[in-house]
């Protein structure tokens, strides 16, 4: 019987082996990539005559976002999620002028309400570590971290509930920040619009409780955007009490299983921290830069939910509720999500779809229209590139590249790799090209001598 080790050796032996690597290093060592059967062909659109074709079999990325899952796809979409945020915050690139780093910005944090007392980490003011309501000092990585102390009473329907309406909760908060302005501003609501413009990009992060609280970058613009230069009124304090005030304000009200009211709300801790392009690293005043934000707000959306690749799937039977293997915190919400699924009166949340996310139901990373760029128009700009890599290439001038369409037709056949081996050996290569890119990156940080 062949071990991993021996089907290895054998891909490595293999006659086809350097063009299998090639097909594999162009994607990256995604490690599920799309399998492709068909031709992609240049035709130069005046004439009709055919430039180029590339016919058979391609590869191409999965493009999920998640590290736990594909961590090449993860780094591309991270990398993208740095520059859609970082040009909304510096500006000079992609759109947005650099006037909007003189704008009333903001870094907000927006947390989930409490549900149940649960096993916490806290310091004191001197930083040293304090006893949890449990009685002990958790260490770092203590499993128990976010856990209810009594699950018997934890309020897992409610924490559902909740996390399934945090787009509507946003919603609301971003409509009532309006009203806070305007009403700070001393203009009427329907004035806003015509005076201003709010611009915002925010992610999703899941706290070990297994809840999301939002990052978000606030910023003022006049009415037409990032283009147009706010009212003089528009000033960091008056944003900021403006956001607190939201903040409190914002409520949605939905029903508990037994027909009670249940009202859902951000929770009591509110931060919101100036943002600054004249500081490298956060200042004694919780100032942050905008390049260290930025890369923050890339890390916070590419990160999973903390629980095991398993639970990043979708949910289709109890069956595999039954055999995941996530912590019993986990478990619990995953099931209240799928029970209450089946309720009709939470048709519409359509929660045992999104079990699998705790009942989260949003997407990761969300912008306002005028904030920055779009992810469509970053994988549109990286294509633009290729294509004229390719052009180049084949020695058509850059002066001719617009008179040149792209005709793909492709038919989907399959995902992934062949079996075990092809898989560690991809992901080898995922590993090297990482690390290579790393060294790079620090390489070109570093100071010239």
């Amino acid at each position: 019987m062949f071990t991993t080790d021996d089907r290895i050796a054998a891909r490595l032996r293999a006659a086809d082996y350097q063009d299998w690597r090639t097909r594999v290093e162009a994607i990256g060592g995604c490690a599920k990539p799309i399998r492709l059967l068909g031709s992609s062909r240049l035709v130069h659109t005046p004439t009709g005559a055919l430039v180029d074709e590339h016919a058979g079999t391609a590869w191409v990325p999965c493009g999920n976002r998640r590290s736990a899952i594909c961590p090449t796809c993860s780094d591309r979409y991270a990398a993208d999620a740095f520059h859609l945020v970082r040009a909304g915050l510096s500006g000079g690139s992609k759109g947005v002028p650099e006037s909007v780093t003189d704008r009333p910005r903001a870094f907000v944090t927006l947390t989930p309400p409490s549900f149940g007392q649960v096993h916490n980490r806290a310091f004191s003011s001197a930083g040293r570590p304090l006893r949890c309501p449990c009685g002990d000092r958790h260490h770092e990585h203590d499993p128990r971290i976010g856990t209810p102390l009594d699950p018997d009473h934890y309020d897992y329907p409610g924490a559902v509930l909740w996390q399934a309406h945090t787009g509507v909760l946003w919603h609301r908060f971003v409509t009532r920040l309006r009203r806070e302005i305007a009403k700070r501003a001393g203009i009427r609501v329907r004035e806003f619009a015509q005076v201003a413009r709010l611009s915002y990009g925010k992610v999703a992060e899941y706290q070990r409780r297994g809840l999301v609280h939002f990052h978000a970058v606030v910023r003022l613009d006049g009415p037409e955007g990032a283009a147009d230069t706010p009212p003089a009124w528009a000033t960091t304090d008056l944003l900021e009490t403006s956001i607190r005030a939201a903040a409190a304000a914002a409520e949605v009200k939905t029903v508990r299983p037994d027909g009670g009211v249940l009202q859902l709300a951000w929770g009591a801790q509110v931060d919101i921290r100036p943002i600054t392009r004249e500081h490298d690293v956060e200042d004694d005043d919780g100032q942050i830069s905008e390049k260290r934000l930025a890369g923050y707000i890339a890390k916070y959306a590419t990160k999973g939910t903390g629980k095991t690749e398993a639970a990043d799937r979708p949910i289709r039977s109890q069956l595999d509720i039954d055999h995941l293997r996530v912590s019993d915190h986990h478990r619990r919400m995953i099931q209240t999500a799928w029970n209450l699924g089946g309720l009709d009166r939470y048709e519409d949340l359509n929660l045992r779809r999104w079990a699998h996310m705790l009942g989260f139901r949003g997407h990761f990373l969300t912008k306002s229209r005028a904030y920055s760029t779009t992810f469509k128009a970053l994988r549109g700009d990286r294509q633009a590139h290729q294509l004229a890599e390719r052009l180049t290439a084949l020695g058509i001038p850059a002066e001719d590249f617009d008179d040149i369409t792209v005709i793909n037709d492709w038919e989907f056949t399959g995902t992934g790799y062949a079996d075990d081996a092809e898989r560690e050996l991809a992901a080898a290569i995922a590993d090297r090209t990482r690390q290579s890119r790393l060294t790079r990156h620090r390489a070109e940080q570093e100071p010239a001598a």
